[in-house]
């Protein structure tokens, strides 16, 4: 079945949740609904573990990859559910998964999203779109943000300049004059900070 909708996925520096958008594109870009998956406390606090340290182990790191395949692929296809959709109807699912190591300015740049992309798409039966980082740094870019495309095609003017500030785990902001390359990067941390300090200072998440 031919269809413009599509699912976005996103798991961010936060690990609260799985946010799901289910998108429609047969003109202006158009959200139809909306979704969260709350992060299952025992993932949270093996990927808060990872994320703090930098260490862990293969056995560790290939199960987590494992089990957000899981969890993104349940959080689907109970969204497909709730939306009396089938997965025919979808054309694709837009996933860049869980990062655990943004690295872009050494001697040898990379990037480390876990997720697995291919149980995701076996248990939705629906086409996945995934690695979208390291193919940005593979042309030369930094990974991240990749929200500034987006952008461009949203908001982007003849007549003026527009800058958009996205506020998530780290900020970051892209900035579209006319007859210009767009221009985007982060700008420092900001939810991250926030809920580290909320952690500390009342026990609580986020």
């Amino acid at each position: 079945m031919s269809s413009n909708f599509y699912i976005g996925v996103m798991s961010g520096t936060s690990v609260d949740g799985v946010d799901l958008a289910l998108m429609d594109f047969t003109r202006h870009p158009q959200l139809i609904a909306s979704d969260f998956t709350p992060m299952p406390p025992k993932i949270r606090e093996k990927l808060t573990a990872l994320l703090r340290s930098g260490e862990t182990s293969l056995q560790t790191l290939g199960e987590l990859d494992h089990q957000l395949g899981l969890l993104y692929a349940d959080s689907i296809n109970s969204f497909l559910t709730k939306q009396n959709l089938k997965s025919d109807q979808i054309r694709a699912i837009g996933c860049h998964g869980q990062t655990v190591w943004h690295a872009p300015n050494g001697e040898f740049p990379f990037t480390m999203q876990i997720g697995d992309m291919n149980l995701l798409a076996a248990k939705t039966r629906i086409t996945v779109i995934g690695d979208f980082r390291r193919k940005d740094m593979a042309y030369g870019g930094q990974g991240a943000p990749l929200v500034p495309a987006f952008h461009e095609g949203m908001f982007a003017s003849s007549k003026r300049i527009t800058v958009v500030l996205n506020m998530g785990g780290i900020s970051n902001i892209s900035l579209l004059i006319p007859n210009c390359p767009t221009i985007g990067y982060d700008v420092g941390p900001r939810n991250a900070l926030l809920d580290s300090w909320i952690e500390r200072h009342q026990g609580k998440n986020y």
